[in-house]
């Protein structure tokens, strides 16, 4: 007990030892200094007046130093329009319309891309076209639902050295002209004049090819090269079904189809990793370019010289009929190029001349994203209906087309939006309009680009006068309005 005793008795003392120590005044001299306040919280960053550059976008780098790597890119282009329709035109058989205001979809599209080294390409593109409420789809009965997705490109790539690429599958390494390679991300004009695509949806799929390519640059002369098998078309038309003396494309096309694209750069060369040629580089790049380019495919059309007899044989091909070679040619040029870099102003320019030949009088008209689905007049034999917004875009002959661009200044609309006024003109003289004492075509286009962030998101206000040649001797003008709104990510 007294050993308990004494224990208790020494932690009193150290405890009250140690409370004296804790109250006792501070010694003679500087007094302590005070406890360290509180860090302040971090200032918050100003607000953006512009949007970070987008840059590689949807990039996944697969390795450290990004040799390695896959690109997602997706966009949709949205219609509202407003459209005075060709004379006669229906929006669905038995409902005449004279106008239409509709929203459709322009373009809807995925597009992923890899490297695993910088010798291999892989490319996946695919999507819908053209979608509204009366066409576009493959709905039963519903003409304008459910659009196919289907495959755009599907193409391999490999690099044998830093002059030459080698590729096949579904491609889009086009020849005749720099705007038959369009990207569709980065137009000037709200659409292209698709006089540019001549073959579009006829031996080609939506503009690409199955075939094999060599594509690169020696210096500053770019090249693309490719051998394809047409697709099969027109398998329904014969001798019987052709007008005496038009040609259309031959169901029995079985010949390789061969193109290219040759251009020259005198000034900041593009990029040609990927096959899509810009349309408008915002002041950002120094170009200026020239360029030619061909497509021919032997017997690729084929005519019936003279009139039906009055007795046809039981199989139509008996009847004599000639086949002819598809041939086109193509010049063109495009500049473009900042002006004041202060300003933020710029100017794009492109111009491109197609010579066609499909066979004796060959016309064929069509109406982009078309808002009529039946009606329309036919005057021009083989052309097709003239319904809702169509016109004859391409034939045998020649085509000219022309837009210029002028990025103005940031001030214009202040630092969060650029404004981008443009102009273009399709021209285009047939043989088969000739023919009929029709008058050459002309498509004016006028308009300007919003860009909010770039070509990333941008709205376009397109203004059209169109030539309706239901009368091929008295032609009139029909007025389209569109805003077209896109984003890309």
């Amino acid at each position: 007990m007294r050993n308990v005793r004494y224990a208790l008795a020494a932690s009193a003392l150290l405890t009250a030892a140690g409370a004296t120590a804790q109250v006792q005044p501070p010694p003679a001299g500087n007094p302590p200094a005070p406890a360290p306040a509180p860090p302040a919280p971090a200032p918050t960053p100003p607000a953006p007046t512009q949007s970070v550059p987008y840059g590689a976008g949807l990039k996944v780098n697969l390795s450290p130093d990004g040799s390695k790597y896959f690109r997602i890119i997706n966009w949709h282009q949205v219609w509202t329009r407003y459209n005075r329709n060709n004379t006669g035109s229906q929006h669905v058989p038995g409902d005449p319309q004279n106008s239409t205001f509709d929203v459709g979809l322009r373009r809807s599209r995925l597009l992923i891309y890899a490297q695993l080294t910088p010798r291999f390409l892989i490319i996946s593109h695919f999507g819908i076209n053209n979608q509204n409420a009366v066409s576009g789809g493959v709905g039963l009965g519903d003409p304008g639902k459910k659009p196919q997705l289907f495959v755009h490109e599907a193409m391999v790539e490999y690099k044998v050295n830093k002059y030459l690429d080698l590729g096949a599958g579904l491609h889009y390494q086009n020849g005749i002209s720099r705007m038959t390679r369009a990207s569709t991300l980065n137009f000037l004009a709200y659409d292209a004049p698709i006089s540019n695509w001549p073959t579009i949806e006829k031996i080609d799929q939506f503009a690409r090819w199955l075939g094999v390519y060599a594509k690169g640059r020696i210096g500053r002369f770019d090249y693309a090269v490719s051998m394809n098998d047409p697709f099969a078309t027109s398998q329904t038309a014969t001798p019987a079904t052709l007008p005496t003396n038009v040609a259309d494309y031959n169901p029995r096309n079985s010949r390789k189809n061969y193109q290219g694209y040759f251009s020259y750069g005198f000034r900041d060369l593009e990029a040609n990793l990927l096959p899509y040629a810009v349309g408008s580089y915002l002041g950002t790049k120094r170009v200026f370019n020239i360029g030619a380019g061909f497509l021919v495919n032997q017997d690729a059309m084929f005519s019936r010289p003279g009139a039906l007899p009055a007795t046809l044989p039981q199989d139509p091909f008996t009847l004599p009929y000639r086949t002819h070679n598809l041939a086109i040619l193509s010049a063109d040029v495009f500049f473009d190029t900042p002006l004041n870099k202060d300003a933020g102003t710029a100017l794009t320019a492109y111009g491109v001349y197609y010579n066609y030949d499909f066979g004796p009088n060959y016309v064929r008209n069509i109406g982009l994203l078309n808002p009529s689905s039946a009606g329309g007049a036919a005057p021009i034999p083989g052309a097709g209906t003239l319904r809702g917004n169509a016109y004859p875009v391409v034939g045998t002959g020649s085509a000219l087309y022309g837009q210029l661009g002028y990025l103005m200044p940031k001030s214009v609309l202040g630092e969060k939006a650029r404004l981008q006024p443009y102009a273009a003109w399709q021209h285009g003289r047939f043989d088969g309009l000739d023919a009929l004492g029709a008058p050459n075509v002309n498509v004016y286009d006028l308009g300007a680009n919003v860009l909010l962030d770039g070509h990333n998101a941008k709205f376009t206000l397109n203004y059209r006068a169109r030539p309706d040649y239901s009368n091929p001797q008295d032609v009139n003008y029909r007025s389209e309005v569109t805003l077209q709104t896109m984003v890309f990510l």
